[in-house]
């Protein structure tokens, strides 16, 4: 029982846990929501259920190519053996079923309807059939949601402001951009196991552009949202900075990228800490 616990454990990718509830929850405090059922029975659903459905139907449908690439194994993607594939897709299914009839009850047409795209997207991304993570920049606009989508999902539940909704497109921008420098360091194994990407199709050179376009988008529309945020886009320009010892890479070589995914784990959390620091200024005057 405790091994199996490990695999779901290490399947749910515990440090990204926060990166799809701690959007849920600031939206929805931020945009006037309270402490109540909807926001506990959300938070707990986009800590783990959420998590372990995305990553455990990625690592199942994946399983062959993962095991050709170096970097899985560790914190960035389980490789897990094959008869545990079963114990993880029902788990990740009935974990996620009493939450989202929660959620359902809880909430109106609007969010139903918001809820149920997300999750859509969570399963298309990965599922055999589907595969929208083989479609060049679809790859990079339903990762991207995967993490927005929780932000839209508190917004459907207690509305937005129009200042709400330009932190959306510049989270969604940032969210893209991760995705596509991230895919840069698999281009190799990728397309030996046949992965059709938005790197493997344009080239690790013109990816890393596209990724540098899309973090400089981010942090222009964060700009744009007032003096106040001002210290979130100098977090965010530091993506931009991170990935520029890599615009003329190759190929080839596209593996020395990782370094750089490496700082972008850690910036993350920089960045993280100065999105809570600033939102519990603005909004709370702390």
């Amino acid at each position: 029982m405790k091994e199996k616990i490990n695999v779901l454990l290490a399947t749910s990718r515990p440090l990204s846990w926060v990166n799809t509830a701690y959007p849920f929850a600031a939206g929805y405090l931020v945009m006037g929501g309270g402490i109540d059922m909807q926001l506990i029975v959300g938070l707990l659903f986009f800590l783990i259920p959420y998590n372990l459905l995305m990553y455990g139907i990625n690592d199942v449908c994946d399983y062959d190519s993962d095991m050709r690439n170096p970097r899985k194994g560790g914190v960035e993607g389980a490789v897990t053996p094959r008869e545990y594939h079963r114990l993880i897709v029902w788990s990740a299914v009935l974990s996620c079923l009493p939450f989202v009839l929660a959620l359902l009850l809880l909430g109106s047409w609007r969010s139903v309807l918001v809820l149920a795209v997300v999750l859509f997207f969570v399963v298309a991304y990965s599922a055999k059939g589907l595969r929208f993570k083989e479609v060049p920049l679809l790859d990079s606009v339903t990762s991207s949601l995967h993490f927005v989508g929780p932000l839209l999902y508190a917004y459907s539940l207690v509305g937005a402001t129009q200042t709400g909704w330009l932190a959306v497109v510049a989270f969604f921008c940032w969210g893209m951009a991760s995705q596509a420098f991230g895919a840069v360091q698999d281009i190799v194994p990728d397309r030996e196991a046949k992965i059709r990407s938005v790197a493997t199709v344009f080239g690790a050179r013109a990816t890393v552009w596209l990724a540098i376009m899309l973090y400089s988008a981010a942090v222009c529309l964060v700009i744009c949202l007032g003096w106040v945020a001002w210290p979130v886009a100098a977090a965010g320009s530091l993506y931009v900075i991170n990935i520029l010892p890599f615009v003329s890479i190759h190929d080839e070589n596209s593996s020395d990228s990782r370094s750089g995914w490496r700082r972008f784990l850690c910036l993350n959390y920089v960045a993280g800490a100065v999105v809570t620091v600033t939102l519990l200024l603005e909004v709370w005057g702390v």
